[in-house]
């Protein structure tokens, strides 16, 4: 194939090359001999000419070499198409031990969610990564898997393939959003190292890649071997490198006058310290301790020595006061990473060999391997399992007489009993020691095909397997075991909560908590293809038939304390699977599962008119564990001249219910969330600042897989042109829609609590006696006199602490996502260098989860004016631009070669987006801006003694210094969408023979 002529590459991608197929038919028949068959993402027919009309965007080593990228992550990010990753180390942290930690990165086309793109390597699919978490759909956070982006080496990549469009008829389940195709080196020649380092404005990391190819040719160009790997190094980097991450209150970086500026949002330190809250746990009115030592409700607060908050003295260099002086908050961000310190390697090698018969063989083996260290935050007890300080614990301050560290009558009176009191802890966290997370992770995938004819058929057949495992350790957690064991003790021994973690015993309950995951992906397919099957008036009509065979099988393995095995109950007598014995942990039992998939398919082109050419695809799947379904394609590509081609297409697409939330046994999770009852009784009872409220708290889900999951199903069409008004000048439009149907998801636990808070606002402060609350918020039973007082004053009934709420995975409503792609494609030749420029931008236009049942009862309430506007409704509705769905994302490259030099100017926009929880009452939005970065590379290529094409380059990523826009997250911004390192230098060498 001629690849300089713009009419030939035009077909082969919408993103970067020009018209072909008329240029094609004008060749002669020994010229058209010659070409080389390819087959392209979107149709497995080698040498389909429908190939011209489907949607693929392109990305060759070139492109992905001037990014100046080391992961397959940040190709991700550049790429226009893919939304939000949502497996990233700067989000997953109050996942804990529930997420897929280390070094992964998620595949999210059109921003449909994980686990909705189907990816391959060389055309055949790659196998999930042993490390799922949750992502939010619907109201909650459903598992979600996806093939983790970082094994596939980004320098033996010869190409990249996005389809932009919907293709399990073509290649099968979860193509909902799209297929990405990377197509690895496999006839290389020759030997080549490349080295690169970097560093950084703002941090101190430093990276270093190292990068190798080699390949060679024997039995007289019938044998080709060759190998590629990579070898890539990265410094950590901590919060604490630089001020804008440093303290995790974030509300000094308010610009003045915000309307946020006197809210709590953006207060991400933590009430939970190592200077903790304590609750006598029996009536202190008679005991004198009652507005001297606790408030009127039995609690106290301790500080630092020192803090004007102080009132009486513990003796450890911290004192105490009634409840009510405010807690004191901790610094988050004093130790935990922004991302890890990393190790990573990729290797593969082929081996291809035609036999004198004709027929050949390809043989495909590939290795992963990862090593990642990671401090988090230390660990605080959920609000739901509290901690108890025993009566004759040795260090506490209300402890028998006869302790030495009872603190003396002239402090607590007379009246404390001599066998002492015992204490229940809150807003407690054991900051002694930084959460210290080992992440390994490793993957292989071996390929055995075989390739040939027979008569005017062509076939292919291969066998695959590949497995990955991945072992994740945490170091430093605490066992609820061991240091309720410990608050018990009543020598010297015994922890003491009371010391600011200063010779606190805290090493007697630390504990190692580990998470061991596998999957793997077996397969056999064969395939039949005859590019002539029959003439029509137009030309041959080509047909393809094949099979596939899979097996997928997934294990996750949690560690004892979590699973079960070691149980802890509280003294509420709640139990696993509601409490695990890893303080800060949600229980979680071990998992596992595998089904069979049959698939048979077919496909054919048809050229229905000289210039018009379709495509016609059906594939049957059958499921051992969910069912069969049957899904089809058309797709049209017409060529109403030679420089204007129009394309459109209609599918059906399917993703199976992963097999996480089929298999999954009952799971009590905890997550963050806001009580938006409480938050309304806050607002509107007089406690606005939450002193006496709390309303954000660790809330514990309980859910549970279930084998009468459907599939879900989408319907996607695409309508586009193509045109080239003048030579190596290319324009092209899609519109393009995906509706999907039957969306696996939860209604959410702040959505059940609003639900709940409608109820009560329906009902007053009647009696509450009969309140018929939701009854899937289950509450403790008791609520303190001033904490009733303020949700009396709100109108609405009290509401106690949440223990849990029950929310099972469903088939929701539809999701909706439409759009459009446009792309600019420019070469020319000048005096003064050759000059190629491209431009692809991808822009939402309609994203929305339709509402039914309780989803539109709670959006009918906030039509009304029942529910403030201030109030979310998470999950369903319009999500556009909400939490990282910006309407448009746009790249584009400048290129130049000149002789020996040649260079590359590269940028990205992001799109800006609205960050729903922080919409105020009167209906104001916050709204993170868009963020534009640009990168610059420049080198030159020589020769020298024994090598040839020696090259170096010198870039710089993130030209201006940009840093992400301010959000309220975990380090001050949306690290789903955003990187916020800034300016960074490399120096690339290459040396080849």
């Amino acid at each position: 194939m001629n690849l300089q002529n713009p009419f030939q590459l035009l077909g082969l991608s919408a993103a970067v090359f020009a018209v072909a197929c008329n240029a094609v038919a004008q060749q002669d028949a020994a010229a058209v001999d010659e070409l080389e068959e390819i087959v392209v993402t979107g149709s497995q027919i080698a040498g389909a000419s429908i190939s011209d009309a489907l949607p693929v965007s392109v990305l060759d080593a070139d492109d992905i070499e001037a990014l100046g990228i080391d992961s397959g992550d940040e190709l991700l990010d550049f790429m226009a198409e893919n939304g939000a990753n949502f497996f990233n180390e700067a989000e997953n942290i109050s996942g804990g031990v529930n997420s897929a930690r280390g070094d992964i990165g998620a595949f999210n086309l059109r921003s449909l969610g994980t686990g909705n793109t189907l990816v391959l390597i060389n055309g055949r699919r790659m196998i999930n990564a042993p490390g799922f978490q949750t992502e939010e759909v619907g109201g909650s956070f459903v598992p979600v898997n996806t093939v983790n982006s970082n094994t596939i080496p980004v320098y033996g990549t010869q190409r990249v393939e996005v389809l932009r469009e919907g293709a399990s008829a073509i290649y099968g389940a979860d193509a909902v959003a799209g297929v990405v195709n990377t197509v690895l080196k496999t006839d290389y020649d020759g030997f080549s190292i490349r080295v690169r380092g970097s560093a950084y404005d703002n941090v101190g990391r430093d990276t270093q890649t190292i990068n190798g190819e080699w390949g060679r040719f024997f039995n007289n160009g019938n044998t080709n071997i060759g190998v590629f790997f990579d070898y890539y190094r990265r410094d950590r980097v901590s919060a604490h490198e630089d001020p804008r991450w440093a303290d995790s209150d974030f509300r000094h970086r308010l610009p003045e006058g915000s309307p946020w500026a006197d809210e709590t949002d953006f207060r991400n330190n933590s009430a939970n310290s190592i200077y903790g809250q304590y609750d006598v746990v029996r009536s202190v009115s008679r005991f004198g301790l009652r507005n001297s030592i606790t408030d009127s409700s039995g609690e106290f607060e301790t500080y630092p020595a020192g803090d004007p908050r102080c009132e009486w003295d513990l003796g450890y260099g911290t004192c105490g006061a009634p409840d009510g002086q405010g807690t004191y908050r901790h610094n988050l961000n004093e130790t935990r990473d922004l991302s890890s310190e990393l190790y990573r390697a990729n290797a593969f090698a082929y081996l291809n060999h035609v036999f004198d018969s004709g027929m050949e063989s390809f043989t495909e083996l590939s290795y992963y391997v990862s090593d990642t260290n990671l401090l988090r935050h230390a660990s605080a007890p959920f609000s739901t399992v509290k901690l108890r300080v025993g009566a004759a614990n040795y260090y506490n301050p209300l402890g028998p007489v006869g302790s030495p560290n009872r603190l003396p009558d002239s402090v607590i009176g007379t009246r404390v009993p001599a066998e002492g009191l015992q204490l229940e802890i809150d807003n407690y966290r054991f900051t002694q020691v930084p959460r210290i997370v080992d992440n390994k992770g490793d993957s292989y995938r071996f390929l055995q095909g075989l390739r040939g004819d027979f008569g005017l058929w062509n076939w292919e057949a291969a066998f695959t397997r590949s497995a990955a495992t991945r072992e994740d350790v945490t170091h430093n957690r605490i066992s609820n075991l061991l240091i309720q064991e410990a608050l018990e003790d009543p020598t010297p021994a015994a922890y003491n909560p009371f010391s600011g973690g200063v010779d606190s015993n805290i090493e007697r309950a630390l504990v190692d908590v580990y998470r061991n995951g596998e999957t793997s992906l077996t397969m056999v397919d064969a395939k039949f293809s005859n590019a002539g099957l029959f003439e029509l008036p137009s030309g041959p009509a080509g047909a393809l038939v094949g099979v596939e065979l899979r097996r997928e099988t997934f294990a996750d393995d949690r560690d004892p304390r979590l699973d079960g095995t070691i149980v802890f109950t509280d003294f509420q007598g709640d139990t696993f699977p509601f409490v695990s014995d890893v303080v800060n942990s949600s229980p979680t039992p071990d998992n596992r599962g595998e089904r069979d998939v049959t698939s048979l398919f077919a496909e054919m082109q048809l050229p229905l008119l000289d210039r018009l050419d379709a495509q016609l695809a059906v594939r049957y799947e059958d499921f051992s564990d969910v069912g069969d379904t049957t899904v089809g394609k058309l797709a049209l590509g017409w060529y109403a001249t030679n420089r204007v081609l129009f394309r459109g297409s209609w599918s059906e697409a399917f993703r199976a219910p992963n097999l996480v939330t089929i298999n999954e046994d009952i799971v009590a999770r905890q997550n963050t969330r806001t009580d938006y009852t409480c938050l309304y009784a806050a607002e509107n009872g007089g406690d606005p600042d939450q002193d006496t409220l709390d309303c954000r708290n660790s809330t514990q889900r309980i859910a549970q897989g279930s084998k009468n999951l459907r599939p879900e199903e989408s319907t996607n069409t695409s309508f586009g042109i193509v045109i080239e008004p003048v030579e190596n000048l290319t324009f092209t439009l899609d519109y393009w829609s995906i509706e999907k149907y039957d969306t696996i998801g939860l209604f959410g636990e702040e959505n059940h609590t609003i639900l709940d808070l409608v109820q009560r606002l329906e009902q007053g402060t009647g009696d509450c006696s009969t309140l018929q609350a939701n009854p899937a918020v289950a509450r403790e039973a008791e609520v303190a006199e001033d904490e009733a007082a303020i949700y009396t004053a709100a109108g609405i009934c009290p509401a106690g602490l949440i223990k849990f709420i029950d929310d099972r995975y469903a088939n929701l409503d539809t999701r909706t996502v439409e759009g459009h792609d446009i792309g600019i494609y420019y070469s020319v030749d000048t005096p003064v260098g050759d000059f190629d420029f491209r431009y692809v931008a991808s822009f939402l236009d309609k994203y929305e989860q339709t509402a039914g049942g309780d989803a539109a009862l709670l959006l009918d309430a906030k039509e009304s004016g029942l529910l403030p506007a201030g109030i979310p409704v998470t999950g369903f509705s319009d999500l556009i631009r909400i939490d990282g769905n910006p309407e448009q994302k746009q790249n584009f490259r400048v290129g130049w070669n000149m002789d020996s030099w040649h260079g590359w100017i590269t940028g990205l926009h992001v799109g800006d987006f609205i960050q729903d929880s922080l919409t105020l009452d009167d209906g104001t939005v916050y709204v993170i801006p868009s963020v534009m970065t640009f990168n610059a590379v420049v080198g030159r290529t020589f020769d020298l003694p024994q090598w040839r094409d020696a090259r170096v380059r010198l870039g710089i990523n993130n030209l201006a210094d940009e840093r992400a826009p301010l959000a309220d997250r975990f380090f001050g911004y949306f690290a789903d969408m955003h990187r916020d390192l800034g300016r960074y230098y490399y120096l690339d060498a290459r040396f080849r023979y």
